[in-house]
């Protein structure tokens, strides 16, 4: 209908309708608080009393009837690691546990947590001697496990003057940087500006940021340009596209994509199509005059930049500042995008002192060793759960194609605190607009049928749950996602590009870089299952995020979830490899909230992979992508529910309600 067709009521009953529907998806979150007011269903104009549904609880995790013989057991307070591990003598390390649970005689290893927060101060590392291996709570009881690291703090005040209400403690030996903090389970806003008036963690969707456009840009220098290799096969040529385009596999190595581990990108090759050659064009730094400036330490502060179009945001780290010209010199850090530009668009700075005006926001002055905390509350801070993110991964999972961690369940365990990823090395998965981290709270990379099942993944500062390279038959399921710094699910595999590759370290590639356009090899994620979850304020920090993310990966099934308040497209594929995905029966609104075009899905396809998937036998044409029977509302930054961008194909899109 045309717009004036419509009646006035629809939008307010369409609204009605995704509540009571992403009810019925997932009626073990009952009333789901957030849902409904992510929907404004209490507002005046479209006001429905929030529903009385008490929550359908899942099913318990089926022990066998020997466990409390069989099982290892952990107690993060109570245990000792020179115990042996029973119930009434707990373990305190889960890595202890995990690694005695597989030594036993046990058909059935077990490890289970007793309730209470769980502090790692390094990544439980599992292989494949831990194959079939369940990592669980105990019976009724909650357990966390946290990459967090408690602070002893005793607060002084600082200033309680003129409204204000920071207070300080002195840190020293404690931690070495705090990039983000917890305060009650709670994120603390870095200080910056300008302020977020609800804190890091409500999106101020376009604002909150200083214009761009009005600030002056330093043009980067690039060390020569680089070295292109465009596949040049009569087999590999794939004919399905017009004008010419998207028919070659080609990338561009080394030079001015140095910048990324491995240093490979199809925007730095010779002529990339679907958006001129921005290769990796970034800004040196800028000048910019501050409000509250000039800054005593301005070469402290860390850059959050929006590329123009608002299409990724680079993050930087000062190298120089010239406080009487207000030039800020870049170093670490740009390289958090692929499509690159000489100039940088809206923007936002953090940790400097002169910025901690703000209710709930905090500074680490680490030449002191001092912790600044401007409580949003009466009297001071609270001195029990002033918690610091520490650790990166928190679960990583690790074999190989030829000898794969095999059958590891994950359940009902909560994640929350790792520590920030974005100053990571990135990569180019392919011929899309992302760049991305190989790090996430659990890391799946050799893995046969792993379960994560009935997890919360809360206020972790990386990404949630990356499957990367060989995986088969990885599931996520009635888990839920909220307050992530990046994305909830990213699932990418490997191609030959480079003859070294940071996520396969130790391993020297062959036929580089023509095997990048082959993708038989197996290494690569195939049928990967996200199911039941909820995710929600995603990309915090990060904002090419998704909910779900997917690059060199195949026959993925995104089925019966609720996706809603992301900065980005709400599922991301980031080119056609493969192919016979099939995405359906979900719920997905409030995505691209504070960038350009896009909407509730995404997808590129600019460079031809090889593969088996369509046929059996090798093919540029990946199989068939099903996207039906899903609830898409695009009602931020609106192009259209699914957008099938350059050289997208293969899709059957049918019967989804699109608003």
């Amino acid at each position: 209908k045309e717009l004036a067709d419509v009646p006035a009521s629809f939008d307010c009953e369409m609204r009605k309708l995704a509540y009571a529907y992403g009810r019925k998806l997932l009626p073990r979150l009952g009333a789901f608080e957030s849902l409904y007011y992510a929907l404004d269903l209490n507002s005046d104009s479209c006001h429905q009393e929030q529903a009385k549904d008490e929550p359908v609880h899942q099913p318990a995790t089926a022990l066998p009837h020997n466990w409390r013989s069989a099982a290892v057991f952990v107690d993060g307070a109570k245990g000792d690691d020179s115990n042996v591990g029973s119930e009434s003598q707990p373990l305190r390390s889960l890595q202890v546990a995990c690694d005695r649970a597989v030594s036993s005689a046990g058909s059935t290893p077990m490890v289970l947590l007793r309730g209470g927060t769980h502090f790692l101060t390094e990544s439980l590392r599992l292989g494949p001697q831990h194959s079939k291996l369940l990592i669980t709570s105990y019976p009724k009881e909650n357990a966390e496990v946290s990459g967090g690291q408690k602070l002893q703090v005793t607060w002084k005040p600082y200033n309680l003057t003129g409204g204000a209400n920071i207070w300080v403690s002195d840190v020293t030996g404690q931690v070495q940087e705090i990039e983000t903090l917890q305060v009650d389970g709670v994120r603390a806003t870095r200080a910056r500006y300008p302020n977020m008036p609800q804190g890091v963690e409500v999106s101020c969707g376009y604002g909150c940021t200083i214009d761009g456009s009005q600030q002056t840009w330093i043009k980067q220098t690039f060390p020569g340009n680089s070295t292109n290799y465009t596949d040049t096969t009569p087999q590999h040529y794939r004919n399905t596209s017009v004008w010419n385009w998207f028919k070659q596999y080609e990338i561009g190595v080394g030079g001015e994509c140095s910048i990324y581990d491995p240093p490979v990108s199809y925007w730095c090759a010779e002529h990339p199509q679907g958006g001129g050659r921005p290769g990796a064009e970034r800004p040196a730094g800028v000048i910019y005059k501050s409000p509250n400036g000039p800054y005593e330490h301005g070469e402290d502060a860390r850059f959050f930049v929006w590329r123009p179009s608002r299409w990724f945001n680079w993050i930087f780290d000062v190298a120089k500042y010239d406080r009487l010209s207000n030039n800020f010199t870049f170093g670490r850090g740009g390289h958090q995008g692929a499509r690159g530009h000489e100039s940088g668009g809206d923007f936002w700075v953090e940790n400097v002192m002169e910025e901690l005006d703000f209710p709930g926001e905090f500074f680490f002055d680490k030449r002191t060793e001092k912790l600044y905390l401007f409580h949003n509350g009466t009297g001071a801070p609270p001195t029990d759960s002033i918690v610091v993110p520490g650790v990166q991964v928190l679960v990583n999972i690790t074999g190989t194609q030829w000898k794969p961690v095999k059958g590891v369940q994950v359940k009902g365990l909560r994640f929350s605190a790792a520590a920030p990823t974005y100053m990571m090395p990135y990569g180019v998965p392919s011929g899309g607009d992302w760049a991305l981290d190989r790090y996430s709270a659990i890391f799946l990379q050799g893995t046969q049928e792993t379960l994560i099942d009935g997890c919360t993944f809360e206020r972790l500062d990386g990404n949630a749950v990356m499957v990367s390279g060989y995986n088969r038959d990885a599931t996520i399921q009635r888990s839920d996602f909220a307050f992530l710094g990046g994305n909830a699910v990213a699932v990418w595999g490997y191609t030959n590009e480079t003859s070294r590759d940071p996520g396969r370290p130790g391993i020297v590639l062959a036929n580089v870089p023509r095997a990048g356009v082959d993708g038989t090899d197996g290494e690569h994620p195939v049928r990967t299952t996200v199911q039941n979850c909820s995710a929600r304020e995603i990309g915090l920090f990060e904002k090419q995020s998704s909910f779900f993310f997917q690059a060199k990966a195949s026959e993925s099934r995104i089925l019966s979830n609720i996706f809603f308040n992301g900065p980005r497209a709400g599922i991301n594929l980031n080119d056609g490899f493969g192919g016979g995905d099939e995405i359906a029966w979900n719920l997905i609104f409030s995505s691209c909230r504070e960038s350009g075009d896009h909407g509730p899905f995404n997808s590129w396809d600019r460079q031809p992979f090889l593969t088996r998937v369509r046929t059996g036998e090798p093919s540029m044409i990946m199989q068939w992508r099903w996207i039906h029977h899903n609830f898409m509302v695009d009602n931020f930054s609106p192009q259209e529910a699914i957008d099938n961008d350059d050289g997208s194909c293969y899709y059957k899109t049918h019967d989804n309600f699109f608003c």
